[in-house]
């Protein structure tokens, strides 16, 4: 059984700060870049966002839902001003130069922050079934459930703030698609992917950090 300090905590909860940014970032970019497959339109987004619910998950298990809820907290506004400056430096995927910058850019304002908007609800309702589920006798419960209806939330709530009625004729007529594809997908990768390697994780962190009795806290 592995004993944390405060402060490796801590160092391990500002890691995980970090890496639902780097991930709220990417999957923002990403999803500028549609394509087609097997005659359905999705974005290369929904393959890298269902990484924060498998961290999110991770980490409901091991520190519980406060901890979980300050990660999200702490990463929503950096990744709001992070997402739009690569936003506006890549747009659609072309590096527009540092003077793009000095232009207010309202496309990628608006995906900024309908994925803020999606991130803060859809991480906090998988924390809330994740916590409610987690002491369920089969392992693959608490996440399965959560990975169903957060990003449902999520996926939901991003499309239609970010890409109803916009300015990119593409998205706009076929974000209804788009989000039900997209949704689809996460949900083949975070089940077919993520899952057993939540599995595999949870065995390895279960014999170190959380067969302690109550999630671990600053507190």
């Amino acid at each position: 059984m592995l004993s944390l300090s405060n402060t490796q905590i801590r160092r391990a909860l500002t890691l995980l700060v970090g890496f639902h940014i780097i991930i709220v970032c990417a999957s923002n970019y990403l999803v500028q870049l549609p394509f087609t497959l097997f005659g359905w339109h999705t974005t290369w987004g929904a393959f890298s966002f269902p990484f924060v619910y498998l961290a999110t998950d991770l980490t409901v298990r091991i520190f519980g839902q406060k901890n979980a809820r300050r990660i999200i907290f702490k990463a929503m506004l950096p990744a709001l001003v992070v997402s739009y400056v690569i936003g506006v430096l890549f747009h659609q995927g072309i590096f527009q130069g540092m003077d793009a910058l000095a232009n207010y850019n309202s496309f990628v304002l608006r995906i900024a922050a309908a994925s803020f908007a999606a991130y803060l609800f859809g991480q906090l309702l998988d924390i809330k079934v994740f916590a409610n589920l987690r002491l369920t006798r089969s392992w693959w419960i608490a996440p399965t459930a959560s990975t169903l209806l957060g990003n449902l939330l999520d996926t939901l709530i991003f499309f239609s703030l970010a890409f109803y009625a916009s300015t990119d004729e593409f998205m706009a007529a076929n974000w209804p698609e788009i989000a039900l594809v997209d949704y689809g997908f996460k949900l083949l990768v975070s089940l077919c992917l993520f899952l057993p390697a939540y599995g595999v994780l949870l065995k390895v962190l279960e014999k170190r950090i959380i067969k302690l009795p109550d999630p671990i806290s600053l507190a």
